[in-house]
């Protein structure tokens, strides 16, 4: 049951509440790094958003300071229909229009319990298939995320004190049964990483429900260590990005939100447009790229790419890597996906918004823009 009480959080505030035995459940991959403001600001999701929500589900109230005096609402309550919903001009509009001051969220008791899982798939698309009927059935826990076979051969490649990162998929879960047995190709197979968090009662049921559901797409549970490494690998990255520059490797992440018939194509088609552009500006190692299907919706997911090249000798990286990048782009586009599930749009994204949102939704923007900041303090340059 949701706790009905509103906290109002600054940034320090946030991390005290698990000491109160309360949390937001908001959890993007970068926590470590962000604030309260930026992700009302960019519109942020969190890899546990089937049980909390993204950040438009749990704010209750906000204040923003533009140049033309403060907006906010005049009371808390839980539903108003009194014309556009002003917190939609402040979420996602990324330093232009004002300062985000003041926030309030819903709040909610720690879980009784958290367990993780994992699944592993002879296949991507087969894994897809799963998580869409996981995703139909309105069972999927607070985190499933399902890795692509290049990842899992990444995740591989990291060392921990006990060997491979991925040590009791290759050691303890008996790749014999796998191959041998089940027929799973490891150059083919995926795995999905689950978190189920709730009651104890909650928990077991959809435990059951979710590897019910997995057996009938082929799927194998790999056990609880590996869910959980799977899942702290998406923490993992964000510091092997920076390491990568010190060895002339260039790496970065970019998403988008798809339909469900068009989440496989897309990621092939997108991978495939990397690798290529990649050749054809003459880089001389094949990239990584990479991707899993990380939020689950209705009516599609959000899937994430990662992507990146060895630049050594080569005289323009930075060139190179906005070229590669944007041919993704096109390529995410030209498959049905958006912009962004979950990024925003900043400056590096500002050349598609006409393409993605319209002549009339753009002047829209540049209306309340001119409303609220006439003279461009805010001219932080993203958006529009």
């Amino acid at each position: 049951t949701e706790l009905n009480t509103v906290l109002k959080i600054s940034h320090g505030m946030f991390f005290q509440l698990n000491a109160r035995g309360l949390c937001v459940g908001h959890e993007p991959d970068s926590l470590e790094f962000s604030s309260l403001g930026g992700w009302v600001a960019t519109r942020a999701s969190g890899m546990k958003k089937n049980i909390y929500g993204n950040i438009e589900d749990i704010l209750v109230r906000v204040r923003m300071v533009t140049a033309r005096g403060t907006v906010e609402k005049s009371c808390q309550v839980p539903r108003m229909s009194t014309g556009p919903d002003i917190h939609h001009f402040i979420m996602g509009s990324e330093g232009t229009l004002g300062v985000i001051t003041e926030v309030s969220l819903r709040i909610r008791p720690l879980p009784e319990c958290k367990v993780y899982g994992s699944i592993v798939f002879p296949t991507f698309d087969i894994g897809v298939a799963c998580v869409r009927e996981i995703a139909k059935q309105r069972c999927a826990p607070a985190s499933i995320r399902l890795m692509d076979n290049e990842q899992f051969v990444f995740g591989q490649a990291l060392k921990s004190e006990s060997g491979s990162y991925f040590k009791s998929f290759i050691d303890g879960f008996k790749a014999v049964y796998l191959t041998k047995f089940k027929g799973f190709d490891p150059h083919q197979l995926a795995v999905a990483t689950l978190l189920f968090e709730g009651d104890k009662q909650t928990v077991a049921s959809q435990q059951r429900k979710i590897y019910e559901i997995a057996s009938q797409f082929r799927g194998i549970p790999g056990g609880e260590e590996n869910g959980q490494r799977g899942y702290m690998l998406t923490f993992v990255i964000a510091y092997l990005r920076d390491l990568g520059f010190d060895h002339h490797f260039l790496a970065e992440s970019f998403e988008t939100s798809v339909p469900w018939d068009r989440v496989t194509d897309l990621c092939r088609n997108v991978k495939e447009a990397l690798k290529r552009k990649c050749a054809n500006l003459g880089i001389k190692y094949p990239p990584l790229a990479t991707c899993r299907v990380t939020q689950t919706y209705d009516a599609g997911a959000c899937v994430y790419f990662y992507f990146g090249f060895n630049y050594r000798g080569l005289p323009n990286p930075l060139e190179m890597y906005d070229a590669v990048e944007s041919a993704a782009r096109d390529e995410v586009l030209a498959n049905g996906g958006s912009l962004s599930h979950h990024h925003g749009v900043g400056k590096l994204r500002k050349k598609w918004r006409r393409q993605t949102g319209s002549d009339v939704g753009i002047e829209m923007l540049r209306g309340i823009k001119q409303a609220v900041d006439p003279q461009n303090i805010f001219g932080n340059g993203n958006l529009l």
